[in-house]
Formats: structure tokens, sequence, C-alpha cells
């Protein structure tokens, strides 16, 4: 083929009109089309069309593997790396041999974005467990962190093996695989001894542990003002609370948030109650969703409970990857607010009084009417709103209480923050999705 006939597809990629067509037909030429694609990609400056050439890499598949793989490890700036990383990393179980050997590569890039590779794989890469475990040692911090990352994605597949560095060794590997243990099947899989280890450390941690703002990509949370934790949680019939650090508080936190499988209602299973925080104590979990389709009219009853008992009782979603934004202000037993834009069609459903002062403001600083009503307004307008909306639960946690994004090590502690159960619960603590040490 033609080198200038290639050179004239390659434009065609960032021609829009035409890239579907050039797509098509350098997929066809396989092989030959490779080194051009790679060269677009290892430019020094990012070309329009680059994922469409690496759109292209992947649909020509493992004929052009090993020269990715060449590419990879030539690629001398950090932008041609993750251009082509993500080609490298996107052939899935196919590649499963390749990515096993490029595990033992000198480049500790190369071997932290192979174990990412094999990660995504799942439970079918179990063969390349034993590979993995050699990586949590690895002396390059970021391998031993995606080593570990990937056998949690290998499943219960793994558990034995685990279990049997806690009993037999290498001693270089114990403690790293007790993290991964705990994340794979929690309190089920550790060893009693190993249990009672975490315990201690726990215990150690407390000592000097400080607040800690949530770092969870999906944040739920109910904000209570009060500090009478044992009154909230049985207000909220939490049961078997068991004390943790912050760290490993906001560690439960943004497991179920990103969900776990092993029951039904495993995202719905347990909940970090926070010591009192200037005043205020937090429930944090996907439990305390004031907007989900199961849990809403729930976490509107127990907020008024709350707010009749203890004055003041709020409950927010928060997706901090752009994923909208939800609050429930409720006070001396009444409902103050309760809102929601997440890009949910039925969030106008969950709408109750009139919109905040906030709420007000921020739409007059959009130039919109602060009052109004969803079914009635202007598509612009209502683009303009929702796209400030969809951020907006921090500032109103923060004007109306406290933020869990805003605490630190400086904010007012009193006592120390439990992971509880919910009723939804089946099963123990510590469980599967949070790291004790």
């Amino acid at each position: 083929m033609a080198t200038d006939h290639v050179d004239g597809l390659m434009r065609d990629l960032g021609d829009p009109e035409r890239r579907g067509a050039a797509v098509n037909t350098l997929v066809a030429l396989a092989g030959d089309a490779v080194p051009a694609l790679l060269r677009e990609l290892t430019r020094e400056a990012a070309p329009p069309s680059w994922y469409a050439c690496g759109t292209v890499l992947g649909e020509i598949g493992m004929t052009g593997f090993d020269q990715v793989f060449e590419a990879l490890v030539a690629a001398r700036t950090p932008e041609a790396r993750h251009r082509i990383g993500r080609v490298f990393g996107g052939y899935g179980l196919p590649a499963l041999a390749q990515y096993t050997a490029a595990l033992r590569h000198p480049d500790p890039d190369v071997r932290s974005r192979a174990a990412n590779a094999i990660g995504h794989c799942g439970e079918d890469a179990l063969s390349a467990a034993e590979t993995l475990l050699g990586l949590l040692a690895d002396p390059d911090r970021e391998v031993a962190s995606s080593a570990g990352a990937a056998l949690v994605f290998l499943g219960d597949g793994v558990v034995p093996l685990l279990q049997r560095v806690r009993r037999d060794g290498p001693g270089r590997l114990r403690p790293r695989v007790l993290p991964v243990l705990a994340d794979i099947g929690g309190e089920a899989v550790l060893p009693t001894r190993d249990l009672r280890a975490v315990e201690r450390l726990i215990r150690i941690k407390l000592l000097d542990d400080r607040p800690q703002p949530s770092h969870a990509c999906w944040m739920n949370w109910l904000a209570v003002s009060s500090g009478d934790q044992a009154g909230i949680m049985d207000a909220l019939d939490l049961t078997d609370p068991r004390p943790v650090t912050f760290a490993l508080g906001n560690d439960i936190v943004d497991a179920d948030g990103h969900g776990r499988h092993d029951e039904d209602h495993d995202c719905f299973d347990r909940v970090f109650v926070t010591p009192e925080l200037d005043g205020w104590t937090f429930v944090m979990g996907s439990w305390c969703d004031p907007g989900d389709a199961e849990r809403s009219d729930d976490v509107l009853r127990l907020c008024l409970l709350l707010s009749a008992r203890f004055g003041k009782a709020q409950a927010y979603y928060y997706g901090a990857q752009g994923d909208g934004s939800g609050w429930l202000i409720a006070e001396n037993g009444a409902v103050v607010r309760r809102y929601c834009e997440t890009g949910d069609a039925d969030d106008e459903l969950l709408t109750l009084g009139d919109p905040l002062p906030l709420e007000r403001l921020r739409r007059e600083e959009l130039g919109l009417a602060p009052d109004w009503h969803a079914a009635e307004e202007e598509q612009d307008a209502e683009d303009a709103w929702k796209s400030a909306a969809f951020g907006l639960a921090p500032e109103v946690a923060a004007a109306y209480g406290i933020s869990p994004l805003a605490i630190g090590p400086d904010t007012p502690v009193r006592g120390t923050g439990v992971v509880a159960l919910t009723p939804y619960a089946t099963n123990t603590l510590f469980p599967a999705g949070a790291h004790p040490i």
C-alpha cells in the first residue's frame, strides 16, 4: 500500500465528514496501517485525530499488539505514553499472556500499565495472579498499587493464594496481601489473628486520628446538628458499631459508592458515622441518598425524625465527577427543602418546599428567575441551571451547616468515628471494599 495513500487516510481521520470511511479503510489495512497510526500517536503535539487513531488500533486488534508495545516502551514523553498506553491497555483477554509477560519488564510504567490491563480482564485473568502477587513488593509504589488493585479485580478466586501467603509467607509479602484480602472479601476471608491485628492497628491509629475530608466519587450523607452519636445511631436503627479512622471510614464510603456485588443490598448495608465535628455528626454512605429511587422516602422519614429530636437534619448527594447534586433540609420535624439535579427524568418529582436563598442567589447570578417550575422553563435556562446545580450540594451543605468536603485536621472534633450496620445488613464488618491499613 502506497505511503501517500495511508498518509491521506491519516489526514481524513481529522475530518469529521471523512473519518468514518477512513477508519474502515485503515482497519482493513490491518498491520500495514499500524506504523502510521503509531507515528501520529507519538507526535509531540497531540493530533486532533489521536483518539480516532486509538480506535483504529483497537479495531485492528492483536495484529498490531507487538508494535504498540514497542512504541510504548520507546515513548519518551508523558503525552505519548498516555496516548499509546490507552491502546495498550485495551486489548483485554486476548493479550493476557503478553500483559503477564510485561509484568516483568524493567520499566515500572510498563509494569504498572500491564497490571492495570490485567485487572480490567477481571476474574478471567486468574492465571496472572502469581505474577501479580510478586509485584505487591515492587520497589515502585505505583506498580505495587496497580498490582494490588488488579488482584482485587480478579475476585474471590485469588483468595486462597493470598490466605496461603498470610499463613506461610514469604514474609516480605505478608503485610502486602492483608489489605488486598480485606478489599476482596472483608472479615469473612481474614483469619482471626489478622482481624485482631487490624483492630489493634486501628486502636493505635485512632490515638492521633484527625478529621479528613471525604474523597469519594459519589457521596451521600446525613448531617445532624448534634454530637450525640449514640442517640443518632439509635434513632436510625444502626447496629454493631466498630471504631474506625477517618481514612478507613472514607474508604468504606468510596467503596460502597462504586458498588459491591456480593449481596442484593450490599451498597446499603453499612455507614460511616463520624465523631462530632464542630457541633455536627455525619452519617455517610449510599444508604443516605435523598434521591435514590429505593431510599428517598425512608431518608425523608429519617430526616424528619432526626430534626424533630435534634433540631436540624439534612441529607445530600454529590457526584464529584460531575454526576449531579441533591439536598434535603429538615428543621424541627418539617421539610424546608428537597431538590435534586442528577440528570434523571424523575428528579422533578422529588422537589419539596420553596427554593433556598442560595438557590435563588445562584439563579440570579445566572440571569434566571429566582422562582421557577422545571416544566415551564425554556431549554437554555434549564441547561444553564442544571450545569450550576450539578455541583451545588457542597455549597448548600456549607451554607446550612458543615460540608464533609471542607473538614480537615483543624476542625473541632469530639469522640471517635465508627462503621455501623444499617437495617439492610446481612453480613459483618470489616466487609469487602475497605483498606484497614
